[in-house]
């Protein structure tokens, strides 16, 4: 027991020092100024049966207070629920930005069917206007009314070719509250923020609920081609981007929202299982191994702690304390920045053993053929 203590405690040793600073929250827009020539954007939203959010959404993209030309274009990918109609019913409504309502039908085979109602609308965007920038942007975010602008300055200021925001999720529901944050942990911890920001590094990964992208980098990574099968599209886009020689910059918002409800811990759990184990690329070692891991960093610091108390064991119990401790430390910036009580930070294991069982169960599905299910349609590995 001594020895697995000691390996979580020098496992968070490491995640602590040399894991680019992971656990850091202050990783926002970079320092901007205003362009001299403010450059036509296209905002791009794929929607596939989002009736029920876009109200909460869709009126704050056309809203934006942008100074030079933008232009909304939503791309109803096969909705049942009548999305597209929704759309325009707001786009008469509230007005602001011009909105375009297209529908590309069914995905070509070897094409996911958000990537394939990207492909779409950004070609309708390219006929109708020549952008410069791509706002690419889920039909469940919320954008404050200078989260357009703020974009273009911070791209143009630091020659970027991609912007992407961590959309602040909804923690509101008992479950969204311990699971939202530990999501975001984790995501930084796999991809730290810091490192995806050094143009030398090779981390690469993006937001896709909100990612600016430069139209010439977009053609240069022959994107979204180049990336077609993929499910988890905004690391896969980043990767494109930054293996085509662009500069990518991804960091946490303050004002761009996430409006889609997680009101029950089985939406949760669909929502991290359907993609878990296409993450580890469909390989069962990887899978073995990733359970092995989190198992050491951070189930085995509680246990540890308790079973060093009960027979006695001072070193085993110091390992797990410090180990859990260290734990705790990484985690409070987040909970800090989702406004949730500092108290709740020793729950984080409980938390990782749902995510492990997730990433189980993500795995199961993928056996049965039902892997990365999401709004009717399944998608194999490629």
């Amino acid at each position: 027991m001594e020895w697995i203590g000691a390996g979580s405690l020098l496992a968070w040793t490491w995640l602590l020092l040399c894991r680019g600073f992971f656990w850091r929250t202050d990783v926002r827009l970079p320092e901007r100024r205003d362009p001299e020539r403010w450059p036509p954007v296209a905002v791009v939203v794929p929607a596939r049966d989002e009736a029920a959010v876009l109200p909460q959404s869709l009126p704050s993209l056309l809203a934006q207070k942008y100074p030079g030309r933008a232009e909304v274009f939503l791309v109803d990918d096969g909705s049942t629920d009548g999305t597209g109609a929704r759309a325009r019913e707001l786009a008469a409504e509230r007005g602001g930005l011009p909105l375009t309502v297209s529908a590309p039908g069914e995905p070509e085979p070897g094409w996911t069917g958000k990537l394939w109602a990207l492909r779409h609308g950004i070609a309708r965007a390219r006929e109708r206007m020549a952008p410069e920038y791509l706002l690419l942007t889920d039909a469940d975010i919320a954008h404050a009314p200078d989260s357009l602008r703020e974009l273009v300055a911070a791209a143009r200021s630091a020659d970027l070719d991609m912007v992407s925001q961590m959309a602040r999720l909804r923690t509101v529901t008992a479950w969204e509250r311990l699971i939202v944050p530990a999501f975001v942990y984790f995501f930084g911890q796999l991809y730290p923020f810091h490192r995806v920001n050094r143009p030398g590094a090779r981390t690469a990964a993006a937001a896709g609920g909100c990612v600016l992208l430069r139209d010439a980098a977009a053609e240069r990574a022959g994107l979204p081609e180049a990336i077609r099968h993929a499910v988890i599209d905004d690391v896969a886009l980043a990767r494109a981007v930054k293996r085509s020689g662009g500069r990518i910059w991804l960091g946490l918002a303050d004002r761009v929202d996430s409006v889609r409800p997680y009101s029950r811990l089985t939406e949760l759990w669909r929502m991290v299982s359907r993609s878990a184990y296409a993450q580890l690329r469909h390989r069962p070692l990887l899978l073995l191994g990733t359970v092995a891991g989190l198992s050491l960093v951070y189930l085995a610091p509680p246990v540890t702690l308790a079973a060093g108390l009960a027979r006695g064991s001072v070193l085993a119990a110091a390992f797990g304390g410090m180990a859990w401790a260290v734990m705790c430390g990484t985690y409070l910036p987040m909970l800090r920045y989702y406004g949730q009580p500092l108290w709740t930070a020793p729950l984080l294991p409980f938390t990782a053993l749902l995510y492990v069982l997730m990433t189980v169960d993500s795995a199961v599905q993928h056996y049965q053929g039902r892997g990365a299910a999401w709004k009717g349609r399944t998608y194999g590995a490629p």
